[in-house]
């Protein structure tokens, strides 16, 4: 008993430490959005945004200044000392404040236009975001279409192997000549080659799903989550897409993170057109200043306390055309941000209907493979009973074999198409 318990033991090590991670997509796109430095870079950006925002805002609130200050200097004292010069010490401590009352809208406009920058910070990321989930479920689609392919090159060599051995039998029972076997052993050796390339193939998606998720490691032990299809059942494991094309191109209008963007940056546009006209009017602000000081031989001279209270306009009257020519321009970069909107409009609108259109050509894709799959099948059957009874030859077995793997190799390549089509268009619409 003890024995047993000691090797349960070993054998529960063991497979931990030969144990490999397995992710789903959804594991994936978590660690891509830790790991990737673009969308770190975008998020610094987003909060540096909002410091500017907050430092802008500061603008409406008061300003207040503490100042202390001692020394020792000679001064002429005219009234008690006939002018002779003194030494004396003084020690002055004030504190003054300045508040904005109005400014015809200049804080707001620059506050505002910070504002509006953040928000289009805010929506480029969550654009890239988006983008990041559509790149990781086309590596992961891709990972899976490999493995997938193995499966179907590794069934490419078993018939191969079959067809070979049939070949020899034949001919040693002097049913068929050698050149059978020539021929069977030569597409065993295609065969070979397929599932080699297939294996490098789904070494390469790895790979590029490493790049997409953000794995800096030489090697990743993971593997990603799969499971074995069902061939026959592809097309109706489908499911339809929810929304009309119509749909999807308003629902895209409303929610596509690009479009938020360029809204914002309208409206900061807008808010920098504000702030510039404002030169045209005053700033009226208040101040208030209180200043206490002592001075040892001038008590009398020098004031031991002082406040004041005042209301200040500022007004420049003329700059040489300078805040003309500064709103003409901000008036313009509204006009062009306008214009952008207008044709992120169109571009959303092209590309969601193309990605419309694409996913519903992969589905009819995967419709009319799964036939071809069904038809070549039977033609193989068919082929290999002719074959063994005379009636063809081995070319013709060959080919109804060759037929039957490719068309097996293109449902799957359409299949995950469909995925990778779904992942697109979710993106095209901002869902």
């Amino acid at each position: 008993m003890r024995k047993l318990t000691q090797l349960s033991a070993i054998l529960a090590l063991t497979l931990n430490l030969n144990a490999t991670d397995t992710y789903t997509a959804d594991d994936l796109i978590l660690q891509s959005l830790e790991n990737s430095p673009d969308i770190k870079i975008s998020t610094y950006n987003y909060e540096s945004s909002k410091s500017r925002y907050n430092q802008a805002f500061s603008g409406y609130l008061p300003t207040v200044d503490l100042r202390l200050s001692t020394g020792v200097g000679e001064v002429s004292d005219n009234v008690g000392l006939g002018g002779e010069m003194v030494s004396n010490k003084t020690s002055i401590g004030g504190i003054s404040a300045k508040q904005l009352i109005y400014d015809f809208g200049k804080t707001g406009g620059y506050s505002d236009s910070f504002k509006f920058d953040s928000e289009a910070y805010s929506s480029e990321l969550a654009q890239l975001v988006s983008n990041k989930k559509r790149d990781v479920k086309a590596a992961y689609f891709q990972v899976l279409q490999a493995i997938s392919l193995i499966e179907v090159q590794k069934e490419n060599v078993k018939l191969s192997e079959i067809q070979l051995y049939r070949a020899e039998k034949y001919f040693t029972a002097g049913i068929r000549t050698k050149i059978d076997i020539s021929d069977a052993k030569v597409n065993l050796l295609h065969a070979k080659l397929a599932l080699k390339n297939a294996e490098y193939n789904l070494k390469l998606a790895y790979t590029s799903l490493d790049n997409v998720v953000g794995f800096k490691d030489i090697k990743t032990d993971y593997i990603v989550y799969s499971k074995k299809l069902d061939f026959y059942n592809l097309y109706s494991s489908l499911s339809n897409y929810k929304l009309t094309l119509e749909e999807s191109v308003q629902f895209a209008y409303e929610n596509r993170y690009e479009l938020k963007k360029q809204q914002s940056q309208i409206e900061s546009a807008q808010a920098k057109s504000t702030e510039a006209s404002s030169d045209y009017y005053p700033v009226i602000y208040a101040n208030g200043s209180y200043t206490k000081q002592e001075s040892d031989k001038l008590k009398n001279v020098l004031p031991e306390e002082q406040w004041k209270i005042s209301a200040n306009l500022d007004w420049n009257i003329y700059r040489g055309g300078a805040t003309s020519a500064s709103t003409q321009e901000k008036e313009i970069e509204v006009h062009k941000s306008e214009a952008k909107l207008i044709y992120s409009k169109l571009s959303i609108k092209t590309e969601t209907t193309q990605a419309y259109l694409n996913l519903n050509r992969t589905k009819d894709s995967v419709e009319l493979s799964q036939s071809l799959l069904e038809v070549s099948e039977e033609k193989f059957d068919q082929a290999g009973k002719r074959y063994e009874h005379g009636l063809s030859d081995y070319i013709e077995l060959q080919q109804a074999r060759q037929g039957y793997i490719d068309s097996k190799a293109s449902l799957v390549v359409n299949y995950y198409n469909y995925y990778q089509a779904i992942a697109v268009l979710d993106n095209a619409i901002g869902k």
